[in-house]
């Protein structure tokens, strides 16, 4: 009577196979994951964006979106304006940055109480305070190794006057 079971040739070659796939799938997975990683962190711009407007128009006070650049890492965070003019940072609301790896270019007017970054400024109408139709009011990010690639590697969110946020990708 014969055993059942594999012989270790029998082994060898399915695993040598599971690696061959797994070698020729591994820059389509790569390249995915690149990607998401730039649709997540202008996501995560979007969605501060976004809670901003919503803050403004729940308390019924000023909110801000400031972006500053620290040694080319620029770094966000939501802002509420007191009645005396003062700006705060809003508790609750972590401050976010930006991957190291992206190339990051922030169209925003300076703020006017001199503070450093740029910011876009919510009314509890949700409209932009500071929206000035001169400036192109975006924040632009870019992966280069997508655009090398010849895939859309950067990602724009366009802010309006009305407080709408529109996100595209661009190559």
């Amino acid at each position: 009577m014969r055993e059942r079971g594999f012989t270790f040739i029998e082994v060898l070659v399915v695993v040598a196979i599971i690696g061959i796939l797994a070698l020729f799938s591994y820059p389509g997975i790569q390249n995915a994951l690149t990607v998401r990683s730039l649709e997540n962190e202008a996501k995560n711009v979007l969605t501060t964006f976004q809670r901003a407007k919503f803050q403004a128009a729940r308390v019924k006070l000023n909110h801000r979106v400031r972006f500053e650049d620290f040694s080319g890492r620029w770094v966000y965070f939501i802002e509420q304006e007191f009645t005396d003019g003062t700006w705060h940072e809003v508790p609750g609301f972590m401050r976010n940055s930006v991957r190291a790896r992206y190339t990051v270019t922030v169209n925003l007017p300076s703020p006017e109480d001199g503070a450093p970054g740029k910011t876009a400024v919510f009314s509890p109408f949700g409209s932009v305070l500071n929206f000035d139709p001169s400036l192109l009011f975006n924040i632009s990010l870019q992966d280069s190794r997508l655009t090398a690639k010849g895939q859309p590697g950067i990602r724009n969110l366009y802010v309006y006057g009305g407080g709408s946020i529109r996100y595209e990708k661009a190559s």
